[in-house]
């Protein structure tokens, strides 16, 4: 019988598809032609059935979907490390929206997106959510990386370098959505900063065009104590309430953060299909409070892991990210069975792809769906000896064990070699930056 041709045969040890729950294949191999998988079939049997283009064989290692980064400013990466030890609010207006306001161009938005593209591929991150102004600058960096995001159009109150009135954040916020609505690898959200940044007029305006072109709403919620507190005095309902009375609580909210929750509240979220996006380490860092991820998850709310930006984490690193929200569960609820090791990895990929609208793309390797396919070498003292493969990649996984990623069957890194990107020019960009910004004045 004639060999079937293919672009990728991708053999490993064992597979995590993700989708359906648990599953675990041993000594199997993914079969990838164009920018899909073609199959999931046992190695022998792929070897017999298909001929392939490039043949990998990783033994030692899991394939598993990439992890998709729910919520992040990636240009922010150029920030890391700007402003520690502060509480939010003093972060913000003493440093970084001065930073902001100075440097804050689409150079600064390139540059910064680059550094964490490299950073997120080598971590084993396929695809985030961004938060951040100039998505004409974000798509054409996203596009010319050849990496899976979901592009920010930015809402806020306050004017900024990308836009000096509302009207403006909407009408040039669009223009690029419209531009770029077709891309392979490119999605759009609307992208309202936070209840106490955003009138209820702009938010009307984005419930109506969220509507009208099926976009997600991602905005930061309930992300502070102060916020519900200031939100009380100046409307008379918490920020959610709020939202709900102008028509956003519903399965386009992407809800970031939610560190302040009653029971009624995460019930609200549950019957109307919200996302919500979990920041356990910025929120650590920041002293914003927990996310109560487990009683999320068993209300059945779908729960999706971010890092936030680097200013705050200080770092983009999922598999940190994932085991933190893992282990932070089981002590604010008091009960070690709760977030076990597979929701923790579902949180960091399908329910990602959720929260984002791409569920039927990415998120879980199945047939017929993008090649977006990490591979994660557990052939290694700190991975030994292995009795549950999924556990052993929360508890003790780290990003430097990610070998191979490859995005809609593009090869984005071997043998943690980065395949289209120039770290030497990355880094030294980078030193650059650093220098512009150590210079500016802060409060």
């Amino acid at each position: 019988m004639e060999r079937i041709h293919c672009d990728w045969l991708i053999e490993a040890g064992w597979i995590i598809p993700v989708q359906p729950a648990g599953q675990v294949l041993e000594s199997h191999a993914v079969v990838i032609d164009g920018d899909r998988i073609t199959a999931i079939l046992p190695i022998a049997e792929a070897r017999a059935r298909y001929a392939p283009e490039a043949h990998v064989q990783r033994p030692g290692s899991v394939l598993m979907p990439g992890l998709v980064n729910a919520h992040t400013h990636n240009p922010m990466s150029l920030m890391r490390g700007v402003a520690d030890d502060l509480a939010l609010m003093p972060w913000l207006n003493a440093h970084i929206w001065p930073i902001e306001r100075a440097v804050m161009t689409p150079d600064f938005i390139a540059d910064g997106i680059e550094l964490a593209v490299a950073e997120m591929i080598r971590g084993g991150t396929t695809c985030c959510n961004e938060n951040y102004f100039f998505p004409d600058a974000q798509a054409r960096t996203y596009d010319r990386l050849g990496f899976r995001a979901a592009i920010s159009i930015p809402v806020i109150d306050f004017p900024s370098a990308w836009a000096s009135s509302q009207d403006e954040y909407f009408d040039k916020g669009l223009a690029v959505h419209d531009q770029y609505r077709s891309h392979p690898l490119l999605s759009f959200s609307m992208t309202p900063h936070a209840p106490y940044t955003v009138c209820d007029a702009s938010f009307e305006r984005i419930r109506r065009y969220a509507e009208q072109l099926d976009l997600p709403v991602h905005c930061h919620i309930h992300e502070t104590a102060q916020e519900i507190t200031d939100s009380l005095n100046q409307y008379g309902q918490r920020p959610l309430a709020r939202l709900d009375r102008l028509g956003l609580v519903n399965e386009r909210l992407t809800a970031v953060h939610m560190t302040q929750l009653t029971p009624a509240e995460i019930a609200l979220c549950a019957a109307r299909g919200v996302s919500v996006v979990h920041c356990p380490q910025s929120n650590l860092k920041l002293a914003s409070g927990f996310c109560p991820a487990g009683d999320l998850l068993a209300a059945g709310v779908n729960l999706a892991i971010g890092t936030d930006g680097c200013a705050s984490n200080n770092d983009l690193d999922m598999f940190d990210e994932l085991r933190t929200a893992a282990l932070l569960a089981k002590a604010v609820s008091a009960d070690a069975t709760m977030f076990k090791a597979g929701q923790a990895l579902h949180a960091a990929t399908l329910a990602g792809a959720r929260a984002m609208g791409l569920e039927q793309l990415i998120g879980s390797l199945e047939p017929g769906k993008q090649a977006d396919i990490i591979a994660i070498d557990l052939d290694r003292i700190e991975a030994a000896p292995i009795y549950d493969v999924v556990s052993q990649l929360v508890y003790a996984g780290a990003r430097h064990w990610v070998g191979d990623v490859w995005i809609a069957g593009r090869a984005k890194m071997l043998k943690r070699e980065l395949q289209d990107m120039d770290e030497t020019r990355i880094l030294s960009s980078a030193r650059r930056w650093q220098q512009t910004i150590r210079e500016i004045p802060r409060a």
